[in-house]
């Protein structure tokens, strides 16, 4: 098959386009990103590894879904099957977590409070997913989904990380509170969920309004997953316990305000707590196989941070010992 630049070539050439390429991703992925000129404007193409099918391709399914559902994603401006290309509204550049890296305080508060709002939207399109039968209504943040996480976070912290195997017996102990951990939440899978909701996958437009982006994985889930993921994403200190439950609260009040059903703030906390605990796992793993296999140790502070969040969820559920005494021992 062609190269990708090969490709991305003949595709503009098709559309009556100059080769006027910026290429966006520095290393090579799974998709790659450029900007393009397009129609006397600038356009983001994006170029996936091998041709797909309109109909099964997750990222122009959860962008229509998404659409439909009044949320900020980029428009799909055209496509290419055989090509494996997508073009797409160009938003600019202005990353949310850079943007909040150099902001004062009050901005860096109004920009997470307007993040944090545009986690019910995306719920309130749960009933979308299900009646266009989206790609997204399909697929569910299950038990088995869940265990599959953590049992990636026992391997690559302790396996991959620490170099120290768990024993047989501290392995199987862990087991069955992460069994206990993923069924919980299996029955709380209700609502649409990004899934990697946080704010690398959030941008600012030209006129300074928050924009979403790498929603193709969108699934169904907690209704604390989206904001566990955004709230507790790469903190080098764990948040505040008066922080978090203001943006709990926050939160709900933003759900009752779109009509979506009022959930009591002591029951959510609770689900915020569980559903903490097993991302912050997902996302230790995550960071430790980066920092070793692939030599991204800029992961590797964010870990200990982790940890402390797991610990203290737990201790506020009154659950998980074996999970609370293994965490104070790396800690």
């Amino acid at each position: 098959m062609s190269t990708i630049r090969e490709r991305l070539a003949e595709f503009l050439v098709s559309k009556g386009q100059q080769a006027d390429i910026e290429r966006l991703t520095p290393d090579a992925s799974v998709r790659e990103y450029f900007r393009v000129g397009w129609h006397g404007s600038r356009a983001i193409v994006c170029v996936y590894p091998d041709p797909f099918v309109a109909l099964e391709q997750s990222y122009l399914d959860v962008s229509n879904l998404f659409i439909r559902g009044g949320l900020p994603v980029a428009k799909i401006l055209d496509f290419d099957e055989r090509l494996g290309i997508i073009v797409l509204e160009d938003f600019g550049d202005r990353i949310l977590r850079e943007e909040l890296q150099i902001a004062d305080a009050a901005y860096k508060e109004k920009l997470i409070n307007d993040a944090i709002s545009i986690i019910p939207r995306i719920q309130a399109a749960t009933n979308i997913a299900f009646e266009s039968d989206s790609i997204a209504s399909r697929l569910r943040f299950d038990t088995e989904k869940l265990l599959w996480e953590l049992d990636f976070f026992k391997t690559h912290y302790f396996d991959t990380f620490k170099k120290l195997p768990l024993s047989n017996e501290v392995d199987a102990a862990l087991g069955v509170e992460f069994k206990e951990l993923s069924r919980g939440l299996e029955k709380k899978a209700i609502v649409l969920c990004h899934r990697d909701f946080h704010a690398a996958n959030l941008m600012l437009d030209q006129k300074n309004s928050l924009r979403i982006i790498d929603h193709q994985d969108a699934r169904m889930g907690s209704v604390a997953y989206d904001l566990a993921s955004f709230l507790l994403d790469r903190v080098t200190e764990p948040p505040t316990p008066e922080w978090l439950a203001e943006k709990r609260r926050l939160f709900l009040d933003k759900r009752e305000e779109i009509g979506l059903e009022k959930i009591a703030e002591d029951e959510f906390a609770d689900e915020f707590f569980l559903q903490s605990i097993q991302r912050c796992l997902k996302a230790i793993g995550t960071f430790s196989f980066q920092s070793v296999n692939r030599g991204k140790i800029y992961f590797v502070p964010f870990i200990k941070p982790m940890f402390q969040i797991v610990l203290r969820a737990a201790e506020n559920l009154d659950r998980f010992p074996n999970l609370r005494r293994i965490i104070k021992e790396q800690l």
